[in-house]
């Protein structure tokens, strides 16, 4: 359209710009008004070393810690750096991943756009990575600022990389290596860049011609620093993570897992439909889906590799959706879900390769083309906008979050879970236990719902049925801090001091940071006369971030 009307190629590069970053804006500006979500807690509101704003305190944890199950220093810094600027406004937050997002489609577009010289479909491949709907995750979900930025580096990074090819000397080579570096350091997924890069040499950047005859050796010679940054990024995370044996999940659970789950992520890509923030883990998983998801991979598979010579950029696209999302895929269990939308963030660019360049080849008549790919182009990335702002409707808060998730998956604990927490912080008591007891009816061995359940009953002061369920937790997973505490406050409300005493001791010990332990703690000496041991702790929470014992105490004269 905008050839037939003597628009020239920069000004039709710059209207696809502006086109693709209004539209992605439109479509997720509702996030300005949303507010903190599920683990929103642990990345921002809970989390004092982000509540401290940029500091050199903040900066050295950011650089050591693994909390969360993750090293990624980069995302923690950003956060921090946010709160600097906003505050508790969540909006600022989601804006920030927007914008991040936006970044990342524009320089999704120059990529494709300067490897091919084809601007239309570079700018499909943008939008459909601009609009998916299963990029919602990613954007919508503060604490998925690990998704966004890592998105960003990995874009960038390949730019710098194709910038790089054009004219190879050490200067623009250190600039790719360290942009990498940056795109670990916000999340490890991107430790499949380096085969990115040897796939794009292969097509569309035509490197292997260059040197047929070393062509392996040039290739990892040149990519040797990236694969070790790679291997040393995928031991500390994987070093970062649980047992994944200690969720229940045998290693044959985990594989027939990870072939179905690739295969719903091909279907959802094309057919997206009931799309949660959860998807339980299976109990079981039929022989037969395992077997027919197995099937279709080995046939798109054996069938990009005979028509590669021909269609390059379908191999291309098929090795670009395999390999990114390989790290992701379960094999290594990172939590207690079988997939999740926010990994088809990087690997559907891939896919997306494949229809820009493969929908077209079936079209051998220039004008069919003409008339039908811009209407087919237009409608397909419309639907997507739908479903993306419907999608991004779910993301308001809490409640519609998990609502929703209940609407369209069947036995979703963590979904009755987290409804059931966010009706207790607006004060629904009975509603949330009900929850809390229909979560743990799915899943009896999963440790939270009790914890949240012994929370609520603690509310309603019924203190003997609120230790039951935090000593269920504790059993359950008796590594963690939090329900030992919770667990010592219910006693310190029955008056048994030395049963809390205990339980503070035991928090303390696994989590030498936990201000709520140290100021309970101090509040069980004070009570039982030992003013220096309270004093001590007192000062520790205070520390730490929590006064209102220290300052109780100064105010009586315990402490100077």
């Amino acid at each position: 359209m905008l050839n037939s009307i003597g628009v020239n190629p920069k000004k039709r590069e710059l209207i696809i710009y502006i086109v693709l970053a209004a539209i992605t804006l439109v479509v997720f500006r509702q996030v300005n008004q949303y507010g903190f979500v599920f683990d929103d807690v642990a990345y921002v509101t809970g989390n004092n070393h982000v509540l401290s704003g940029i500091t050199l305190d903040g900066l050295r944890w950011a650089f050591s810690t693994t909390y969360a199950e993750f090293w990624h220093p980069l995302t923690w810094l950003s956060l921090m750096l946010d709160y600097q600027l906003f505050g508790l406004n969540a909006g600022g937050y989601h804006m920030t991943n927007l914008l991040l997002h936006i970044l990342s489609i524009l320089l999704l577009f120059w990529l494709w756009n300067r490897m091919t010289r084809a601007l239309w479909q570079s700018a499909f491949i943008a939008a459909f990575f601009a609009l998916h709907p299963m990029h919602v995750e990613s954007v919508a979900w503060i604490a998925e600022r690990k998704d966004v930025l890592s998105g960003f580096f990995f874009m960038l990074t390949l730019c710098l990389y194709v910038y790089y090819t054009e004219k190879p000397n050490i200067r623009r080579y250190c600039l790719v290596l360290f942009s990498f570096a940056c795109g670990l350091m916000s999340k490890s997924m991107v430790v499949t860049l380096p085969l990115i890069m040897i796939l794009l040499d292969y097509w569309p950047l035509a490197r292997f011609k260059v040197n047929k005859d070393n062509l392996l050796l040039w290739q990892l010679k040149e990519k040797i620093p990236f694969f070790i940054l790679s291997v040393v990024f995928s031991i500390i995370t994987i070093l970062s993570q649980p047992n994944a044996t200690e969720k229940g999940f045998t290693l044959a659970s985990r594989l027939a897992n990870s072939a179905v789950s690739f295969k719903i992520y091909l279907k959802q890509t094309f057919w997206p439909s009931d799309m949660v923030v959860f998807y339980p883990f299976p109990e079981q998983i039929p022989f037969l889906q395992v077997s027919g998801a197995l099937f279709l991979i080995i046939i798109i598979s054996s069938s990009v590799i005979i028509i590669r010579k021909n269609s390059p950029y379908l191999l291309v696209g098929w090795l670009w959706y395999a390999i990114t999302i390989m790290p992701v895929i379960g094999i290594i269990q990172i939590g207690y879900f079988a997939m999740a939308d926010r990994f088809h963030y990087l690997p559907s660019i891939g896919l997306a390769v494949m229809l820009a360049w493969g929908i077209p080849a079936l079209m051998k008549n220039k004008r069919t083309k003409q008339k039908v790919l811009l209407p087919m182009s237009l409608g397909f990335l419309s639907i997507m906008v739908l479903l993306a702002w419907q999608q991004c409707s779910h993301w308001e808060n809490n409640i519609t979050l998990f609502r929703h998730a209940l609407r369209v998956s069947k036995d979703n604990p963590l979904a009755h879970s987290n409804l059931g927490l966010a009706l207790f912080n607006q004060g629904k008591i009975d509603e949330s236990i009900k929850h809390y007891n229909e979560a743990i009816r799915l899943k009896p061995k999963y440790s939270i719902p009790y914890f949240n359940r012994g929370t609520a009953y603690a509310k309603l002061s019924q203190y003997h049925l609120a230790i039951g369920d935090f000593s269920m937790a504790i059993g359950l997973e008796q590594n963690n801090a939090d329900y030992y505490n919770s667990r010592g406050g219910t006693y310190v409300k029955l008056g048994q001091y030395h049963l809390a005493m205990n339980d503070f001791n035991k928090a303390i010990s696994l989590k030498h940071d936990h201000a709520n332990a140290y100021n309970n703690r101090a509040f069980c000496y004070f009570n039982q006369g030992k003013n220096d041991s309270g004093c001590y702790d007192a000062k520790s929470a205070c520390k730490l971030g929590i006064c209102k014992t220290l300052e109780a105490a100064r105010s009586k004269g315990y402490c100077r």
